[in-house]
């Protein structure tokens, strides 16, 4: 005859979530650090295209506030 699985304690839930939310705010926090690193051109680990035709509008817009 089947038995019924005994209930997970509140602590034990609160834990596992706890455990889970760390991951997730951890993973959240080197997305975040590795955008800002690109934004400000200082990315040692990430490689990507630049496309010259932005760089160029760029380059101008700058030139014009001056």
């Amino acid at each position: 005859m089947a038995v019924p699985k005994k209930r997970t304690s509140k602590s034990k839930t609160k834990i596992r979530r706890g455990i889970w939310k760390n991951k997730a705010n951890k993973i959240a926090l080197k997305a975040f650090s590795l955008a800002k690193s690109i934004l400000t051109n200082r990315s040692k680990s990430f490689y990507y295209a630049i496309n010259q035709k932005l760089l160029d509008t760029s380059e101008s817009s700058s030139e014009d506030r001056e």
